[in-house]
């Protein structure tokens, strides 16, 4: 598929009219009508409805329209973001993480030292699998990944087989939460022989955080059935269906502090909680300068975490 066609397309459907769209994109009107043609038939079906007056859209013309719209922006997204980071050179910072890190310890440890130093960044992910972070470090797609670590966890054994440099920075808690009834009590939880399954708001097989808890359930609440209600890879939207009351899950407290503290959330059982770890890594041969001074204030942070 040609990205032409797809503005092609966007400006057909703001025109209603082959031959002012024709004009906007600055071509004639036959090979603009081949180009939408070969669009359709490179999808398989058809997207105009040319017997109306003014041209409509077909329903598949209509769910077409809104991935078009996507795609579009995240072409010249990745071209804006590839021609930032080209022009900076070296003074950019590709740092990969989780929403959830982005969203807590990134801003509270690393920011700051970006700021301080002047160092320009440029962020990915989000939704990656977890596998993908290792590769983009090893590929060199990224410079820095953030990530959690916990002793279940053995997607970040490349890295360390390989000898890439980590340090730690912060401790975070594993907890298992559930949305806060009137009272103050968790809403769903685990009781010594309860017998009705309890409801689970679970990671994605791709999330980092799924062995984590898939090793909690296994160990610690054996006797108590559990029913997945939904799997995500985000942490974010794992905790906006707890919220929601849908049932009951694990998150990094760093995540869920305010709604902790505030009583929108409360913790099924401490017991059932465990420890992560918040580690970046790095490959050791990056002779990036401004990387080198980014781990500097690292390595101070994760000094200070160990005296």
């Amino acid at each position: 598929m040609d990205i032409i066609w797809l503005k092609d397309f966007e400006a057909l459907v703001a025109c209603r009219n082959f031959s002012r769209a024709a004009e906007d994109r600055n071509v004639s009107q036959p090979a603009f009508s081949r180009r939408i043609r070969a669009l359709e038939n490179d999808i398989g079906v058809r997207l105009i409805n040319r017997e109306t007056l003014p041209l409509t859209l077909t329903p598949a013309g209509d769910v077409f329209l809104s991935q078009a719209r996507i795609m579009l922006r995240t072409y010249e997204e990745t071209i804006e973001r590839c021609q930032t980071v080209d022009a900076a050179g070296e003074n950019v910072i590709r740092i990969a993480a989780p929403q959830s890190l982005y969203m807590t310890h990134y801003r509270t440890l690393i920011t700051p030292l970006t700021s301080e130093g002047g160092i320009d960044t440029d962020l990915n992910s989000t939704s990656w699998a977890a596998d993908q972070f290792v590769s983009a470090l090893q590929q060199s797609y990224c410079d820095v990944i953030l990530s959690y670590w916990h002793p279940s966890m053995d997607f970040l054994g490349p890295l360390e087989v390989a000898n890439f440099e980590h340090l730690t920075l912060a401790h975070d808690r594993f907890l298992p939460v559930s949305r806060s009834t009137k009272t103050g009590s968790a809403e769903f939880g685990f009781s010594p022989g309860g017998k009705e399954a309890v409801p689970l708001l679970s990671y994605g097989a791709v999330s980092a955080l799924r062995s984590v808890q898939d090793g909690m359930i296994e160990q610690l609440i054996k006797p108590q059935k559990v029913f997945v209600v939904n799997q995500n890879a985000l942490a974010n939207s794992v905790k906006a269906m707890i919220l929601e009351g849908f049932g009951m899950g694990w998150l990094p407290e760093s995540l869920i502090r305010d709604e902790l503290d505030d009583g929108r959330l409360s913790v099924v059982d401490g017991r059932l909680g465990t420890d992560l770890e918040i580690r970046v890594y790095r490959n050791p041969k990056n002779s990036k300068p401004s990387l080198d001074t980014l781990w500097d204030g690292l390595q101070t942070i994760s000094s200070a975490l160990s005296e």
